[in-house]
C-alpha cells in the first residue's frame, strides 16, 4: 500500500478538522472526527482499504478509550493517532502480509498509535502556542471597540495555526512515512526480537487504556460486577458490539432505577421527619 499526496492532504485537512473547537464545538471536532473509531473508517475510505482502516482504529481507540484533557493536559494527541498513526498503521499491516482482523495486526496497530500520539503532544502544544498570537489580537480589537474583527480571530486566523501544526504534519509524515514504515519490513522481519517485541508491547496496552476508564467509573467494589458480567457474556456467548450495547443498556435502566428509588426513599424519610418536628411545634 501506497500513499499518494492527495490521500496524504486529504487526512491533513481531516487532521485540521478534528482539532478545530470551531467545528461545532469539540463535539464533531475532537471528540468525534478525532476519535481513533471515526478516524479509522475515514482513513479506510481515503485509502481505499475499509476494512484494515475500522480494524486499526478500533484497535488504537481501546488505548485511548478514556483519554481526556484535564485543563489543557494532554498526554497524547488523537488528532495525529487518527490522521498519522492510522495511516502508517495501514501501511506496516500491508508490508507485513498480515490479515486486517488478526491479533498481531491489532498489536501492531497500537503500537505505532502509542507512538505517534506520544509525538503529537508537540503539535498540540504548538497549536496552542501559536493560537496565543490570535487571542492578543483579539483583545486589542475588544479594547479598540473593533467587535467585527472577533470572527476573524475566532474563525479564520486560528486556520493558520492549524495548517501548520495539523495539515502540514499529517501531509509530510504520511507521505514520507509510508515508505519508511514499508522499508521497515526488510530491516525488521517479523520473526525477529524488535518485531516480536513491538507485537507484545501492543498488546499490553489496552490494559493501560480500560485502567484508566475504570478508574474513573469504579467508586466502590461492587461497581466491578457489572463491568465482569459483560466481560463474561461477551467471551462465553461471543456477542457482538450491539449485543453488549443492548445488555450494557439494560443494565444502566437498573442501576438508574435504584438509583431513583434511593432518592425517592431519602426524600420520603426527610419528609416524614420534618412532619413530626412540625407535629412536636404544634405541641408545644
Amino acid at each position: 500500500m501506497t500513499i499518494s499526496w492527495v490521500q496524504a492532504a486529504i487526512l491533513g485537512l481531516f487532521a485540521c478538522l478534528s482539532s478545530m473547537p470551531g467545528l461545532g464545538g469539540t463535539t464533531i471536532g475532537n471528540y468525534t472526527l478525532g476519535r481513533p473509531l471515526v478516524g479509522g473508517l475515514i482513513c479506510g475510505l481515503v485509502l481505499g482499504d475499509l476494512k484494515t482502516g475500522i480494524m486499526c482504529g478500533v484497535a488504537m481507540q481501546l488505548v485511548y478509550i478514556a483519554l481526556v484533557t484535564p485543563g489543557g493536559t494532554v498526554s497524547a494527541d488523537v488528532r495525529a493517532v487518527s490522521y498519522i498513526g492510522i495511516p502508517l498503521a495501514m501501511v506496516a499491516v500491508h508490508s507485513q502480509g498480515l490479515s486486517a482482523t488478526s491479533a498481531g495486526a491489532a498489536d501492531l496497530a497500537k503500537s505505532m498509535g502509542t507512538l505517534v500520539g506520544t509525538v503529537g503532544t508537540v503539535l498540540f502544544y504548538g497549536t496552542a502556542t501559536m493560537n496565543l498570537v490570535w487571542q492578543h489580537m483579539g483583545w486589542k480589537a475588544v479594547e479598540q471597540g473593533k467587535f467585527k474583527k472577533l470572527y476573524a480571530v475566532d474563525w479564520g486566523w486560528p486556520w493558520v495555526s492549524h495548517l501548520i501544526f495539523s495539515f502540514l504534519p499529517t501531509l509530510i509524515m504520511c507521505k514520507l512515512g509510508a515508505s519508511a514504515v514499508t522499508a521497515l519490513k526488510t530491516a525488521l522481519p517479523m520473526d525477529g526480537i524488535p518485531m516480536m517485541t513491538l507485537f507484545t508491547v501492543g498488546s499490553l496496552l489496552p490494559c493501560v487504556g480500560i485502567a484508566i476508564l475504570l478508574k474513573q467509573l469504579v467508586n466502590n467494589v461492587l461497581d466491578f460486577v457489572p463491568f465482569m458480567v459483560g466481560f463474561t457474556l461477551a467471551a462465553s456467548l461471543h456477542l457482538n458490539l450491539v449485543s453488549c450495547a443492548v445488555i450494557s443498556l439494560i443494565f444502566a435502566l437498573l442501576f438508574y432505577e435504584l438509583d431513583m428509588a434511593k432518592i425517592a426513599r431519602k426524600t420520603s424519610v426527610a419528609q416524614a421527619v420534618e412532619a413530626d418536628d412540625d407535629d412536636d411545634e404544634e405541641d408545644i
